[in-house]
């Protein structure tokens, strides 16, 4: 992973990445961003002109430098006094991204406070990301991420800088991670296999010593247990279901939260089966899984005065003789008992148990769950935008916060209780599936059936974000994005000082 640094002298030999914005008021007016480093603009902005440059998002220009061997102009959109946090973060990204190939690179973009130094850091070090596990002969051919990242500023010698730092490495050390378990094969991550590797990430954070304790449950404590839900999802495949429990404990806590996410590592839709266009992006269906082991692991190695469980209840919803079917009525952890009208529906009923479970934990400050739980929130927000849903509006309002400090964009879904009738079974407390139309709703109002009202819970749906199938843009690369990490850190973070 790349690594970073700060700097605020002379940038000489290298590769330098600027900024570059445009005026809309003046034709063909550039504006090239540097911060405080000093360039020959003049010259530099006839050959942008020349090249047809427009400082668009996500443009990047390289010209050979004087000085420096590589110019990089990374545009940033419409010129601005005091340029956005995540503008400056997604720039970072694209040329990081860009720059795969090379050693490393002088970050000298506008960094008018410390925030700013906290987003560029972040979007390097996140766009610098590459995935090739599972490459054989082609391996050679690919060019290895920005090894080292530099960022020049006049804050470089701020204590408050170099925490940012601090904090925009282990933000992407954890990200990578999430990323790595979405983009891995499901022939590889099952989930017996997705505990073992979060139990040796945990070990490599420094395990007991760090705060953090994992546990598992696998398929006959489950089966004894009563989790009817984790169960009758993967009861259809060889490779059995397990519940995966990372605590964080530290010496100190002021608040207390505990995550949970759907961890369904292959998705065919069991005898409701899918299509086979698309199904192979449903190795991305335990992204809300990696998410939450990615946050409470960066918790932890912020030191972050806030107790945290994380839950993933991990199965494969196959097809086979063994298999949930149409009308077989299960019975969730607790005793609810719920009517499998659709077993593609299969993600609510894992959430269930181990939202259930979650809340036997006494005086949550906050429960949350992370899910691709629908195809109708991509319908609703597409593919950018992740939706929650709350019983709680003041929890739901620290949330939104959270997520606009982070730079991961997510809206306000309402649970319209005239919706919850359509999920009412004639032979079991509920059913799994209920009105078409809102189906994102009714799904949150599903899990709402499960959740205590006293407890301030949000629903997260992430199924558009979660795994990005078109091109890659700012620092978000092709497959698993991560997303949900840093609106998490940023929610728990916020609620110190609140």
């Amino acid at each position: 992973m790349s690594t970073l640094a700060l700097t605020d002298g002379a940038v000489t030999g290298g590769v330098i990445v600027v900024g570059l914005s445009f005026n809309p008021n003046k034709a063909s007016a550039l504006t090239i961003e540097s911060g405080t480093l000093t360039l020959d603009t003049r010259t530099l902005l006839a050959q942008l002109k020349e090249l047809g440059a427009t400082g668009k998002h996500d443009e990047i220009i390289k010209i050979p430098g004087t000085r420096t061997k590589l110019i990089v102009f990374t545009g940033l959109g419409q010129m601005q006094k005091v340029y956005a946090h995540e503008t400056l973060r997604r720039a970072a990204g694209a040329a990081a991204r860009a720059l795969a190939g090379s050693d490393e690179a002088t970050f000298a973009l506008p960094t008018a406070n410390i925030e700013a130094v906290a987003a560029i850091a972040e979007g390097a070090a996140l766009g610098a990301y590459a995935f090739d596990e599972f490459r054989g002969s082609t391996k050679s051919e690919r060019k290895l991420p920005l090894a080292k990242i530099a960022i020049h500023s006049k804050f470089s010698k701020k204590i408050e800088a170099k925490n940012a730092l601090k904090r925009a490495q282990i933000i992407a050390k954890y990200t990578h991670l999430v990323r790595d378990l979405i983009n891995t094969p499901p022939s590889h991550l099952t989930p017996d296999t997705f505990t073992k590797k979060i139990a040796a990430v945990v070990k490599s954070a420094g395990g007991a010593s760090a705060g953090l304790k994992v546990s598992v449950l696998n398929e006959k404590q489950l089966k004894s247990g009563g989790y009817g839900g984790i169960i009758g999802v993967g009861q259809g495949s060889a490779n059995p279901p397990r519940l995966l429990h990372i605590t964080y404990t530290p010496e100190k806590s002021l608040r207390k939260f505990a995550f949970v996410g759907k961890g369904i590592t292959f998705d065919t839709g069991g005898l409701a089966l899918k299509p086979a266009a698309g199904m192979e992006a449903m190795k991305s269906d335990m992204s809300g899984a990696a998410a939450v082991c990615g946050a409470i692991l960066a918790i932890a190695s912020l030191k972050l005065p806030v107790s945290i469980e994380a839950w993933a209840p991990l199965a494969e919803n196959m097809v086979s003789d063994n298999a949930t079917r149409p009308s077989d009525v299960i019975t969730i952890y607790g005793g609810k008992t719920v009517e499998v009208l659709n077993p593609d529906a299969e993600g609510r009923l894992v959430l269930a148990d181990a939202l259930v479970k979650a809340q036997e934990t006494k005086s949550l400050d906050g429960l949350v769950d992370v899910a691709t739980l629908t195809g109708a929130q991509v319908v609703a927000l597409g593919t950018r935008t992740s939706a929650v849903m709350t019983n709680n509006e003041a929890f739901s309002a620290q949330l939104l916060s959270a997520a606009t400090d982070s730079g991961e964009a997510f809206w306000p879904m309402p649970l319209p209780q005239e919706l919850r009738a359509s999920l009412d079974s004639p032979v079991a407390d509920l059913a799994n599936i209920g009105e078409r139309m809102g189906g994102m709703l009714v799904a949150g109002l599903f899990l709402k059936d499960f959740v205590k009202p006293e407890v301030p819970w949000l629903h997260l749906d992430i199924a558009g974000p979660a795994y990005n199938e078109s091109g890659a843009h700012g620092y978000t690369p092709v497959g698993g994005t991560g997303v949900a990490l840093r609106t998490l850190l940023r929610l728990v973070e916020n609620s110190i000082i609140r």
